[in-house]
């Protein structure tokens, strides 16, 4: 069993605490995404498991082994960094088989290792080559590879696609994805991109200031955000938020041009929210005069339109088809009541109708 468990877990630097007694569970064998913007705690925390920072207060087990004062070579983790942090005179072969040798394993074992680990990287053609006649990507795949032959419990990806380009993140999320079907092992994976969050995790953990949001599936996090913060992180673009107020059970949203009848009982009455809508639920209404769009960019099968409302409040809309808005047209906009969420504006926590 190599699931991991964090139970009250608190991180200080002197005075300062950033981790704020993180609890969480991650089941043997689930790849788990942990996201959030910059400074929000994603690589101490991972840092913690590994064993890199150390842990103030609380416990971390990997099955049923407390590591929390183990070594970090003690731990049975393998970290993939954001930096490859390959040796630039050695080939391929010898990047991966360097730990193993070094820890006095068997000649035969270390060729039977990486020679698996090149199979599931599809290596086999740059076995003999240094890193500096390698792309970013098989770099990277060198650098996993190097993990494999570890045959670690868990695998501990830092931000490892940050520093390749667009494409080359495309095809390094599906390895990564296929990768963790073939082997199967519990993995932990640290991006700020949510993108990267929704293709690859089985579980999602949203982090902010150092405390987790939410924890659920990518979908669940998707249709279901307990808070504005994970309802404006998850999706892309991220989802519209404007002013709106309660009154007799309705929600008014000027900056939506609409009203909502009968959402919330009389003891919301008067209370400022903050109404989101998604834009791929919103559609533009060419017969409404309540928004001006400012700007449309096409993708092709898709086209996103910035709309500025009367109350100069700004809408993201999605369309598709053959007509769609331009750029100075009047408009207005039309969503389903049962798409929209509804905030407090005080606490940005969900009221949920």
């Amino acid at each position: 069993m190599s699931g991991v468990t964090l139970n009250k877990v608190i991180k200080r630097y002197g005075d300062v605490q950033v981790i704020h007694g993180v609890d969480l569970q991650i089941e043997d064998g689930e790849f788990c995404v942990f996201v959030g913007p910059s400074g929000c705690g994603k690589s101490t925390l991972l840092r913690m498991v590994a064993g890199l920072e150390e842990t103030t207060e609380g416990q971390i087990n990997i099955g049923t082994r407390d590591v929390t004062r183990m070594d970090p070579s003690q731990r049975g983790v393998a970290m993939v960094f954001q930096t490859y942090a390959l040796y630039p005179h050695m080939t391929v072969k010898d990047n991966m088989g360097f730990g193993l040798k070094m820890n006095g394993h068997p000649k035969a074992e270390i060729e039977k290792k990486v020679a698996e680990a090149t199979r599931i990287l599809k290596l086999e053609q740059f076995l003999e080559r240094k890193p500096s006649a390698l792309s970013g990507g098989q770099r990277q795949r060198v650098s996993i590879g190097r993990a494999i032959v570890r045959g670690p419990d868990v695998f501990l990806f830092d931000e490892p696609l940050s520093n390749l380009d667009a494409e080359l993140r495309v095809e390094m999320r599906v390895e990564i994805a296929r990768l963790h079907k073939e082997i199967g092992a519990t993995m932990i994976y640290v991006t700020h991109d949510q993108v990267e969050a929704m293709t690859l995790a089985d579980k999602i953990v949203v982090l902010r200031l150092g405390n987790i949001e939410q924890v659920g599936a990518p979908m669940d996090l998707y249709r279901d955000p307990d808070n504005k913060f994970v309802g404006g992180f998850i999706g892309s673009p991220a989802m519209n938020f404007v002013d709106g107020v309660a009154n007799g059970g309705n929600v008014s949203a000027p900056g939506l041009g609409m009203s909502f009848d009968g959402l919330l009982n009389s003891s919301h009455d008067g209370k400022a929210l903050s109404v989101g809508a998604r834009p791929e639920h919103l559609m533009i209404d060419m017969a409404g005069d309540t928004h001006t769009v400012e700007l449309t960019e096409s993708l092709g099968g898709v086209s996103y339109a910035y709309l500025t409302s009367k109350t100069g409040e700004r809408v993201i809309v999605e369309e598709r088809g053959d007509h769609r808005s331009t750029e100075g047209d009047v408009v207005g906009v039309q969503i389903d009541a049962s798409r929209i969420y509804i905030f407090d504006a005080e606490n940005e926590q969900r009221i949920r109708t």
